[in-house]
């Protein structure tokens, strides 16, 4: 932008709209911006505070310097205040002054502030774009193509917009290709000085409660329902559900005929992670054996938000589960510290087997004679 005049500032409106899909309003927003920050250059001090209008059909451009007017005699910054005797008739204390100054043009380091001011707000227009159009997309998911696979995440292309989904968000054990398509939970969208940055994931929860939506009707017409999911990406997913509808089997309305609408769902995340459905109670005690499953469970004893599990001696590490990981959702699934401890077992009176009772009704005998 070095030596540019303001009437070359006024045709790049239209241009960097359309470049840029941007409206006209916004653009032009922006060259006023970069001209207030080129005059302040050119013609005050940082602090100032300028605001500028562009008439974008003559080409004429004006900045405002903005000033608070405070009382007569008090030390003032005469770049944001100024005293009450200067203002002007009809002026009190509190009240905004603003001096008009025409713009002609600016100097080269001017010119480059100039620059700097338009890429940057450019940037943040584009990234409150995004922000709009995306806004209605979060928490569904969207179909991408990889393009681009870098150490700590992948970049997915989803048409107007790319987004990037963390190592933390990618299934534990899965592998992208570039050019791939891959269905991808919109999660969320960061904001940074550079751009807005949508945030997707495969490793939430809510990627597995959405691919049932769509394989599960009776969600939609409110027969069952899903109460609570747990995950850990590519191991292992524990979700809890209900039915509204006496007679209907929620566990079986998620799994399907067959199991085709769980194998539906596994065939999008992966065969390696095993999908629990259990069924959800208000009773803490059966929603934390429900959770637990599939070990069997002996006892519950809980006490505030914390549960004491007792299970068999052969179920311990079952209940547990690898590298306690069975235990561990469980926990997650149903807001319990859970511990699982080992049932003891009252010992058995040793049966007499047939001989031995022969003998002693022998001898109970021999001794009435």
């Amino acid at each position: 932008m070095e030596g540019l005049d303001l009437k070359q500032m006024t045709s790049m409106v239209k241009i960097i709209a359309e470049e840029k899909n941007l409206p006209e309003d916004v653009v032009l927003g922006v060259i006023e911006a970069a001209i207030a920050a080129a005059w302040r250059k050119d013609n005050g001090d940082k602090e100032m505070n300028v605001r500028a209008t562009l008439n974008v059909n003559t080409g004429d451009a004006k900045v405002y310097v903005i000033r608070e007017v405070i009382e007569d005699d008090v030390a003032y910054n005469p770049s944001t205040e100024i005293p009450l005797k200067e203002a002007g008739k009809g002026k009190k204390i509190g009240d905004i002054v603003e001096e008009e100054h025409k713009v002609t043009g600016f100097g080269r380091v001017a010119s480059m502030t100039a620059k700097q001011v338009v890429i940057a707000r450019l940037r943040e227009a584009e990234r409150e774009a995004v922000l709009a159009e995306f806004e209605d997309k979060l928490g569904t998911v969207m179909t991408g193509v990889v393009s681009r696979i870098e150490p700590k995440l992948v970049r997915v292309d989803l048409g107007k917009a790319s987004g990037i989904m963390p190592r933390s968000e990618q299934i534990d054990g899965e592998y992208y290709t570039v050019g791939s398509r891959i269905k991808v939970y919109v999660k969320n969208v960061e904001r940074d000085d550079a751009r807005a940055q949508l945030i997707l994931s495969r490793a939430c929860g809510e990627f597995v409660e959405y691919l049932f939506r769509q394989e599960v009707p009776e969600i939609d017409n409110g027969m069952v329902e899903i109460k609570g999911i747990a995950r850990e990406a590519g191991k292992r997913t524990k979700i809890a559900v209900l039915s509204t509808v006496p007679g209907v089997d929620p566990v079986g309305t998620f799994v399907g005929g067959r199991g085709v609408r769980v194998q539906a769902v596994m065939n999008e995340i992966g065969d390696r992670e095993k999908i629990d459905i259990i069924n959800w109670s208000d009773n803490a005690s059966e929603y934390i054996r429900e959770a637990l499953s599939p070990a069997e469970v002996v006892k519950v004893e809980i006490k505030d938000k914390n549960a004491k599990v007792f299970v068999t001696e052969d179920q311990q590490s079952i209940a547990i589960g690898r590298q306690g990981q069975n235990v561990r959702l469980a926990s997650k699934l149903t807001g319990y510290d859970i511990d699982i401890e080992v049932a003891k077992v009252p010992e058995k009176k040793k049966k007499k087997n047939v001989e031995d009772a022969l003998l002693s009704a022998i001898e109970e005998q021999e001794d009435e004679e």
